[in-house]
């Protein structure tokens, strides 16, 4: 009894006081300072805006990679220019590349000219930070915080009025939208996790985010599933840091609604993908030549180039009884590398076709000149495309608009926004497993001339929608909100 009392008559007040004493002394001047400080800055930034224009930032740390990701930043970067010419286009980047040979891949490899007087690149050292290979266990977790670091360095060395990440490293985003202070854009182009990252390791499937170890293991597919819901919570806090959230695609705006829940700012902006020459292109294919069937992805774990290669296997089989079609039939697979541990992957995949026996009927080519991509579609006949959950596939509608009668996965942006495959008005083909693809790639080469014909010029009028005309309307519809002086 004596102790309630004494809880109530003195342990209360003196803990009530304390804490109002906190609040007087501390949290308010605490407060003042900080608001004043926020005027201070937001001023300075206003008066040096309306002066010099607008400071925008991107951060695209591998600004000098070859993927549709790159397309999408130098294609913004040339809308912003046409649209904004005063503005200033500042791109954080560990790239180490001189600025002009940048540039040049740019031209060079997506046929995107972009005007060198105002872009400035913000080099950025902790390249390690985001790399995945130096986070063996909690891979997506660290790689997150990791871009948090890396995006502190990003604002020490520039704090700009307009942030606009391209690349989906949404923890960078509370850095800029409180400590900069300016508004934040993102384009998305696949979520960190997803719904469906989780019933795999649910269900104990074996695939490049969840190893064996894990699968085997019902305790450890328990732990990572519940560490997978936490992360997804996360990712969602940081994500709703947004003002203006734009993605690639309709499973990508799903998947971000779901776990960003800010529907009203987000807007579905397709990538510009490269379709109004490639139309023009004729194909230069003749009867006695091989039959290629090309591929067009980053040499990167996640486009599954072993499922290409055992659907060739597969091919073989099914074509055991005829050796002379089989010898018609080359694979060509296309892209780039962004590293040493990519070009690893490459002599991975070269090793593998030649377990398979399949080294006389694959091709290799890395880091190809546009000019080189151009030749390789009108020499080739299909086009194979084999990742899962692909968030939208530029490779796929390039292709398409290219003449290529293109085989993508049954999942993702493929089947989602890009393949019809209805027999009426059928633009390609979709399937899952090698042997799915095996038996397609069979039946486009024996369709009759009128058939493919008939495919070829549907799939053809059905990506004007994928332009990069349409892409930069869109998109600058999309980041006007940014611009607004506040």
């Amino acid at each position: 009894m004596f102790w309630q009392w004494f809880i109530i008559i003195v342990i209360l007040p003196v803990t009530f006081i304390g804490f109002l004493i906190f609040c007087i002394f501390v949290l308010v001047p605490s407060a003042f300072i900080f608001a004043s400080w926020y005027m201070r800055i937001k001023e300075r930034k206003l008066t040096r805006r309306k002066r010099d224009g607008a400071n925008v930032a991107f951060f695209h740390p591998y600004a000098n990679s070859g993927g549709g990701g790159e397309r999408v930043l130098w294609v913004a970067i040339k809308a912003m220019q046409t649209r904004y010419p005063d503005t200033n286009i500042f791109i954080y980047t560990v790239d180490t590349a001189e600025a002009q040979t940048i540039l040049d891949r740019a031209q060079n490899q997506f046929n995107v000219k972009v005007e060198p007087g105002k872009i400035n690149f913000v080099r950025l050292s902790l390249k390690r930070a985001i790399e995945a290979e130096s986070y063996p266990y909690f891979t997506l977790l660290l790689q997150s915080l990791g871009s948090m670091a890396l995006g502190m360095e990003a604002f020490m060395k520039l704090n700009p009025d307009v942030y606009i990440d391209t690349t989906g490293y949404a923890f960078t985003y509370p850095i800029f939208r409180y400590l900069a202070q300016c508004p934040v854009g993102s384009y998305t182009h696949y979520p960190t996790v997803t719904g469906a990252m989780m019933r795999r390791v649910k269900h104990r499937i074996v695939a490049y985010n969840n190893s064996g170890v894990i699968a085997r293991n019902p305790i450890f597919t328990w732990l990572k599933l519940l560490y997978y819901k936490i992360f997804g919570w996360m990712y969602g806090v940081v994500g709703r840091c947004a003002d203006v959230v734009m993605v690639n695609g309709t499973w990508t705006e799903e998947h971000i609604n779901e776990l960003w829940e800010i529907p009203l700012s987000t807007h579905r902006v397709y990538p510009p993908c490269e379709v109004t020459e490639l139309k023009q292109l004729r194909s230069l294919v003749k009867e006695s030549d091989p039959i290629r069937i090309l591929s067009v992805a980053q040499f990167r774990p996640e486009k599954d180039h072993p499922l290409m290669l055992q659907a060739m296997y597969e091919l073989r089989n099914l074509l055991v009884k005829n050796e002379v079609l089989w010898n018609k039939i080359k694979l060509v697979l296309v892209g780039s590398c962004r590293n040493s541990v990519d070009e690893e992957r490459v002599q991975n995949l070269k090793d593998l076709a030649k377990h398979l026996a399949l080294e006389d009927s694959v091709q290799f080519v890395v880091n190809a000149p546009y000019a080189r991509l151009l030749q390789l579609y009108q020499t080739c006949s299909l086009a194979i495309h084999a990742m899962w959950n692909e968030h939208f596939g530029i490779s796929v509608v390039e292709c398409m608009a290219a003449g290529l009668i293109t085989i993508a996965h049954r999942s993702g942006g493929p089947l989602a926004d890009i393949i019809e495959t209805s027999e009426t008005s059928r633009t390609g083909y979709l399937a899952s497993e090698p042997d799915e693809y095996a038996r397609a790639i069979l039946e486009v080469i024996a369709l009759p001339s009128d058939q493919k014909k008939r495919i070829v010029e549907a799939a053809r009028a059905s990506v004007d929608r994928f332009s990069e005309m349409e892409f930069e309307k869109a998109f600058l519809r999309a980041a006007e909100p940014l611009f607004a002086l506040n």
